[in-house]
C-alpha cells in the first residue's frame, strides 16, 4: 500500500465544481528541481473544472543520478499507484500530467507496472490519456548539464557544485558512450517510451524555443507514437521556455489541457488501452 514517507498532495474539488459524471484523477508529476507551489498552480487548472489532482515530485537525485537510484524511482511508481487504492480513488478515471523529462522517468516506470503481466492488482485503474509538458529529450549533453545546475541552485556551495557537475557530466557521457550495449540490458526511458504498450491518447505541449528539451527529440516522439495509431495531438508554443508554457499562455495552455481531458474521458471505453501483443 502507499508509504508515509511519500510526500505528496492530494486536492479534492468542491461539489459545486464538478462537471464530469465521475471526478477525474488528475496525477501530476513534476520537473527536477521543481517545488509543489509550482504544480499548485497547475493543480488549479484541474480542481476548478472538478478534478482530484495528485501531486508528486519525484526528489531529484533519483531523476539526476537514475543509474544509482532507478531502483528506488521503480518503488516510488508502485507507491504512488498504491496511493490510489488507500484513497480509495482508483476506479475514477485518470489522466497523467508529467513534466520535463523528470516527470517522464517517474512515469515510464508506472507504464511499467500497469503492463506487466504479474501486476493484476493494477488493471483496476482507469487510465485515460497523458499529456507531456516539454518532454519527453534524449541524451542532451548540454540541456542536462543546464537542468543539473538549475536545481543545485544559487544557494548550493561552490565547492559542492565544482564536484557534484562533473561527476554529473561524467555520468552522462558515460551513458552516451555505452548506450550500444546497454540498451539490451536496459532500455533509456525515452526509448521505453517509444515503444511502451500504452494506447491511450497523448498531447504534447512543447517549444522550439526551449533550452533545455531539443524540440526535435518531441517531435520524434510524436511521430512514432502517431506510427502505431495512437492518437495523438501537439502543440508548439514557440516562444516560450522550458515548463513556461502555461506562465507565458495561460489561457491558451489550460484550454488546451482540459479540452483534452474531456476529450479522452468521453472516447476512451472503460477497459485499459494496450497493446496486448506487448503484455
Amino acid at each position: 500500500m502507499g508509504d508515509k514517507d511519500l510526500e505528496y498532495t492530494v486536492v479534492f474539488p468542491d461539489p459545486s465544481d464538478s462537471g464530469f459524471k465521475e471526478d477525474p484523477v488528475v496525477i501530476l508529476l513534476g520537473w527536477g528541481g521543481c517545488q509543489d507551489k509550482h504544480l499548485s498552480k497547475y493543480s488549479q487548472i484541474y480542481k476548478n473544472q472538478g478534478c482530484i489532482v495528485l501531486r508528486y515530485i519525484a526528489p531529484w537525485q533519483q531523476i539526476f543520478f537514475t543509474g544509482i537510484f532507478s531502483k528506488n524511482l521503480q518503488r516510488t511508481a508502485r507507491k504512488l499507484l498504491d496511493l490510489l487504492f488507500d484513497i480509495g480513488i482508483e476506479g475514477h478515471p485518470i489522466l497523467f500530467h508529467v513534466f520535463s523529462n523528470a516527470g517522464c522517468m517517474l512515469y515510464r516506470h508506472i507504464v511499467e507496472l500497469q503492463c506487466n503481466k504479474t501486476e493484476t492488482y493494477f488493471t483496476k485503474l482507469r487510465v485515460v490519456g497523458i499529456i507531456f509538458d516539454s518532454a519527453p529529450g534524449n541524451r542532451n549533453l548540454q540541456g542536462s548539464i543546464q537542468a543539473f545546475n538549475t536545481v543545485l541552485g544559487s544557494s548550493t556551495n561552490v565547492i559542492v557544485k565544482c564536484i557534484a557537475i562533473p561527476i554529473f557530466v561524467l555520468m552522462v557521457l558515460l551513458k552516451v558512450m555505452l548506450y550500444p550495449v546497454t540498451q539490451f540490458v536496459s532500455l533509456p526511458f525515452y526509448d521505453a517510451l517509444k515503444v511502451d504498450p500504452s494506447r491511450w491518447p497523448q498531447l504534447f505541449l512543447y517549444s522550439k524555443a526551449d533550452k533545455i528539451i531539443y524540440y526535435k527529440d518531441i517531435e520524434a516522439m510524436i511521430n512514432t507514437r502517431k506510427m502505431l495509431n495512437i492518437q495523438v495531438q501537439s502543440v508548439d508554443f514557440e516562444t516560450s521556455q522550458h515548463v513556461n508554457h502555461f506562465r507565458e499562455f495561460p489561457e491558451k495552455y489550460s484550454n488546451f489541457c482540459l479540452n483534452f481531458l474531456k476529450e479522452c474521458i468521453q472516447k476512451t471505453p472503460l477497459s485499459r488501452l494496450f497493446d496486448k501483443k506487448n503484455i
